[in-house]
C-alpha cells in the first residue's frame, strides 16, 4: 500500500498566519504541522508516500522534508496541484504514483494520537471499495457527516447546517485503484471544488465503503481553535511519555 499526503490549499481560515507560509508548514507544538500526517502513514507500516503541495510555498515542503530519510521512508515522492480545486482535485495528481495499488489518503493537517495500522490491515484483507474513518466531534458541521440507519451509513452530507449524527469522517481514507476513474467523474460543487465526500458516497452507492470509529484524540488544524487543541494534544502525549521515561529510568 503506498501513501498520500493532500497538503495544498489557501489556509485562508488561519490568515494572517498563511500569508507567510503553507498553513501545513506551521508548527505543531514541537513539528512542523506535516510531520504528523508523514510519521501517522509511518507507523502505519508505509513506505512509499507522495506529498501533494501548492501554492508559493511549494519548494519549502523539499527543504523541510528533502529525500524522507528522517522517517525512514524507502520513497519520498512530490506533486505540485494548481490552483484551488478541492480535496479530489489534488488527489487525481497521485494517480501515476498509486499505479493501480491501494493507497491511504490522509490530509495534512489531520493530527491523531492513535496509530491506524489496524485500519490499514483490515482494509488489505477488504477485496475492493474502500474504508473511512470516523470520530465523534463536537462541531460535526465542519466536516463530512455521516448518516446511518442501524449500524450501516446510508449517505455522507459535506458540511451540513444541521449534522445528522455527532460523528466526523476525518481526512484518513482507504481507496482501491478505483477511486481515480471516481475522481473523474465528479462535477464541482456549490463551493465550486471537486469533493472528497462525492468520492466516499460513489463507493457508498455501490456497497463496497466501510467505517472504523477511530480512539484516541484526534483533531484537523485547520482553524485557529482546533490549530490549539492540536498543540494541546502533542503537548500531553510528549509529556506523558517524557513521564514514563524517567519513572523507567529510575527503577533500573
Amino acid at each position: 500500500m503506498k501513501g498520500v499526503v493532500l497538503a495544498g490549499g489557501t489556509g485562508s481560515r488561519l490568515s494572517p498566519l498563511t500569508r507567510a507560509t503553507n498553513k501545513h508548514l506551521l508548527p505543531i507544538y514541537d513539528k512542523p504541522m506535516v510531520y504528523y500526517p508523514l510519521q501517522t502513514l509511518v507507523e502505519a507500516g508505509i513506505q512509499d508516500i507522495l506529498l501533494v503541495t501548492g501554492g508559493n510555498n511549494a519548494g519549502e515542503f523539499l527543504r523541510l522534508l528533502r529525500n524522507g530519510k528522517d522517517f525512514g521512508l524507502k520513497q519520498l515522492s512530490f506533486a505540485y496541484q494548481e490552483g484551488e480545486g478541492g480535496i479530489a482535485d489534488a488527489l487525481r495528481l497521485a494517480e501515476p504514483f498509486a499505479a493501480g495499488e491501494k493507497i491511504c489518503v490522509i490530509l495534512g493537517d489531520n493530527i491523531l494520537e492513535n496509530s491506524v495500522r489496524e485500519a490499514r490491515e483490515k482494509f488489505e484483507l477488504q477485496q475492493e471499495g474502500g474504508l473511512i474513518l470516523l470520530k465523534e466531534v463536537r462541531d460535526p458541521e465542519r466536516f463530512g457527516v455521516p448518516m446511518f440507519e442501524g449500524k450501516r451509513i446510508v449517505r455522507i452530507e459535506e458540511k451540513p447546517r444541521v449534522p445528522g449524527s455527532p460523528y466526523a469522517v476525518i481526512g484518513v481514507y482507504f481507496y482501491d485503484g478505483t477511486v481515480f476513474e471516481r475522481v473523474r467523474t465528479l462535477k464541482p460543487s456549490g463551493r465550486g471544488e471537486f469533493e472528497i465526500t462525492d468520492v466516499n458516497n460513489s463507493y457508498l452507492n455501490e456497497g463496497k465503503l466501510s467505517y472504523e470509529v477511530i480512539e484516541g484524540g484526534w483533531t484537523d488544524a485547520g482553524t485557529f481553535e482546533s490549530l490549539w487543541r492540536a498543540t494541546k494534544m502533542v503537548r500531553e502525549k510528549v509529556l506523558i511519555a517524557e513521564e514514563l521515561k524517567l519513572a523507567a529510568a529510575s527503577a533500573k
